[in-house]
C-alpha cells in the first residue's frame, strides 16, 4: 500500500495503489496515525479502495481540543461575516460539483445522477445557513414596564458533534454542519469509515472557503471513536442519522453526559395507493423510491399499502417495472439502480428476502442472484418484491435497507391508516389518491413526521426541517431547516433598566418584580 500525500490525491484517487485515508483538524489532512483501519471498498467492482484509519482517544482528543480553541473567535464574529464565507463555501461547491460526485458513487454505488441529486440538497441547506443573520434575530418587547424592556438573543453552544450514516456521504453531514457553524459553533464530523472521502474532501473545501481553521473538523473511525466522542466533556450537541438502535444508544450515552442530542433512527415508509389513484403514476412512483439508490434511503418507500381493487393491477405493473429496471455500475450511462455499498450488507439484505419466503411472503421479482457483465465481484442485488405481506412479518416490520419492497393488501383507508399507526417506526407516509378529502384525511391522521401527498419521498426542503415521529427520532427537534437553527443555539433572554438618575431608587423590593 503507498499513502495518499494529500488529500485530494487521496479522494480523487491519483496516488498509486491503495489509498490510506486519516482525518481534516485543524484545517489540514492528518494521515492515519492508529493500529486500528478499515476497508473502503468500490461496491461496483468489488474491489479494495482505501486503507482507513479509525481515530482513538488521542486524535479525538486532538480534533475536539482543536474545536474547542477555535470557538470563541468563530463565535464571536458578526452573524453576516460568518454568512460571508458560506456564500463563498457554496459557490467552490458548485465547481466541484461533478468530482463530488464522482466520489460519491465510488465509495458508495448510487448512480451518478442520484448522487448530483444529493448533493444539490446539501447545497440547499448551506442556501439556507447563508441566511444566518435573518435567522438569529430574537424578539423584542419595548416598555415590558416603565423604562424596562425586554429582548431574546440566540448564542452558539460551543463544540458540536455529527455522526453521520454511509446512504448520503455528502448530504446529511450537510444538514448539520452548516447551520452549526453558521450559528456560531465548531464542528466536529465522524462521517461513516464505509465512504468517507467526500466528508474528507467537504472540510478541505471549507478551508478553501475561507472557514478558520479547527472551525470544522473531520474524524474517522468506528464504534469506539463515536464513544469516544460521546465521553468528551467539551462536546456540547450531538446530531446523529442513523438504524433506531445506535439512535437510541447516542440518545442515551450523550444525554448521561449531558449534552443536547437530536437522533434520527430507522424507518419503515408507507406508500398508500388508494383505488381512485391514478395507477401508472402511482407504480412508477413505488419503483423510484422503492429501488432508487438501491433502496438505501432511510426515506425510502418499503411498504406499498394496496387499498381494495388497486391491489392486482398495481402489482402487476410494479412486477413488470422491477423486472426491467437497468442494474449495473453507478458511474454508467442509463443505468437505473446500483450496488450495494459493502459485501456484508448485501449479506444482510439477501437474508431478509429468505426470511420472507420462510414467513410466506410471495416473492413475485427474486434479485438475490445478480451478476453484471464485467462486474462480477460488485455487490449486485437485483430488486425483488413481495406480495402478500402481513403485518406479523419480519419483512414488514424491520429496516431491511435495500431493494427490497412488501406489498400489503387492505380493505380501506381506515385500515391503511391503522398500519401506520401501529407500525414503531414513524418517519414517512404517502398516500397516492384523486381525493382532496381523503388526502386531507391522511394528512392530519398518519403518526408519521413527513408526508407526501402523491408525492413519494416527502423529503422537506431546507427552509423546513426533517424528522420523524416514534421510534424514527429521539430528542424533541427535527434537523436542519428552523429546528437546525433551534438545535445549535440556546435562547438567553434579557430584561434591561436605566435609570434616569442615581437617586431613582425606591429601596429594595422583597417580592417577585411584577412588570407591567
Amino acid at each position: 500500500m503507498s499513502p495518499c500525500p494529500t488529500p485530494d490525491q487521496a479522494v480523487q484517487g491519483t496516488a498509486p495503489g491503495i489509498c490510506r485515508l486519516g482525518h481534516y483538524i485543524g484545517g489540514k489532512y492528518r494521515p492515519q496515525n492508529s493500529a486500528r483501519t478499515g476497508p473502503v471498498y468500490e461496491p461496483a467492482s468489488g474491489m479494495l479502495r482505501a486503507e482507513l484509519g479509525y481515530a482513538g482517544r488521542d486524535e479525538v482528543e486532538t480534533a475536539v481540543s482543536v474545536a474547542a480553541a477555535a470557538f470563541p473567535a468563530w463565535a464571536g464574529l458578526p452573524p453576516l461575516r460568518r454568512a460571508r464565507v458560506l456564500f463563498r463555501y457554496r459557490e467552490i461547491l458548485e465547481t466541484q460539483r461533478a468530482a463530488l460526485a464522482e466520489l460519491i458513487t465510488r465509495e458508495h454505488g448510487k448512480t451518478l445522477e442520484d448522487a448530483h441529486g444529493e448533493l444539490q440538497r446539501g447545497i440547499e441547506v448551506v442556501e439556507f445557513a447563508c441566511g444566518i443573520p435573518h435567522l438569529l434575530k430574537g424578539e423584542y418587547s419595548d416598555s415590558v414596564s416603565a423604562g424596562v424592556d425586554s429582548w431574546s438573543l440566540r448564542q452558539p453552544l460551543g463544540v458540536c458533534l455529527g455522526i453521520t450514516p454511509f446512504n448520503f456521504p455528502a448530504m446529511v453531514p450537510m444538514w448539520m454542519y452548516p447551520i452549526a457553524i453558521a450559528c456560531g459553533n465548531t464542528f466536529v464530523l465522524k462521517p461513516s469509515e464505509k465512504d468517507p472521502s467526500c466528508p474528507l474532501r467537504l472540510a478541505e473545501l471549507f478551508t478553501e472557503a475561507g472557514l478558520p481553521a479547527g472551525v470544522f473538523n473531520v474524524v474517522n473511525g468506528d464504534q469506539e471513536t463515536v464513544n469516544a466522542l460521546l465521553a468528551e466533556p467539551r462536546v456540547a450537541a450531538v446530531s446523529f442519522v442513523g438504524s433506531t438502535p445506535v439512535a437510541e444508544h447516542i440518545y442515551s450515552v450523550a444525554g448521561r453526559n449531558g449534552k443536547r442530542v437530536q437522533a434520527l433512527g430507522g424507518a419503515k415508509n408507507h406508500l398508500v395507493v388508494m383505488p381512485d389513484a391514478d395507477l401508472e403514476r402511482a407504480a412508477d412512483a413505488l419503483i423510484g423510491s422503492a429501488y432508487g439508490s438501491a433502496g438505501e434511503r432511510c426515506m425510502s418507500i418499503s411498504v406499498a399499502v394496496a387499498v381494495g381493487a388497486a391491489a392486482d393491477p398495481l402489482v402487476a405493473n410494479l412486477a413488470a417495472r422491477a423486472r426491467a429496471l437497468r442494474i449495473g455500475p453507478g458511474h454508467q450511462l442509463n443505468v437505473d439502480m446500483g450496488p450495494l455499498v459493502t459485501p456484508d450488507h448485501r449479506k444482510r439484505v439477501r437474508s431478509y428476502i429468505e426470511v420472507g419466503l420462510a414467513e410466506g411472503a410471495v416473492l413475485l421479482v427474486d434479485g438475490r442472484d445478480c451478476s453484471i457483465a464485467g462486474y462480477e465481484n460488485g455487490f449486485y442485488i437485483a430488486p425483488s418484491l413481495f406480495d402478500r405481506v402481513t403485518p406479523a412479518m419480519r419483512i414488514y416490520r424491520e429496516e431491511i435497507f435495500g431493494p427490497v419492497l412488501s406489498v400489503v393488501r387492505v380493505a380501506d383507508l381506515d385500515t391503511a391508516l391503522e398500519l401506520i399507526n401501529h407500525h414503531e417506526y414513524g418517519n414517512g407516509a404517502a398516500l397516492f389518491t384523486r381525493s382532496g378529502g381523503a388526502a386531507r384525511r391522511f394528512a392530519h391522521a398518519a403518526h408519521a413526521g413527513m408526508i407526501g401527498i402523491n408525492i413519494p419521498v416527502p423529503v422537506p426542503m431546507a427552509f423546513h426541517s426533517f424528522g420523524g415521529w416514534k421510534r424514527s427520532l429521539f430528542g424533541p427537534l427535527h434537523i436542519h431547516g428552523p429546528d437546525g437553527v433551534r438545535f445549535y443555539t440556546r435562547l438567553k433572554t434579557v430584561t434591561a433598566r436605566w435609570p434616569e438618575t442615581s437617586g431613582d431608587n425606591d429601596g429594595p423590593d422583597f417580592s417577585l418584580p411584577a412588570f407591567g
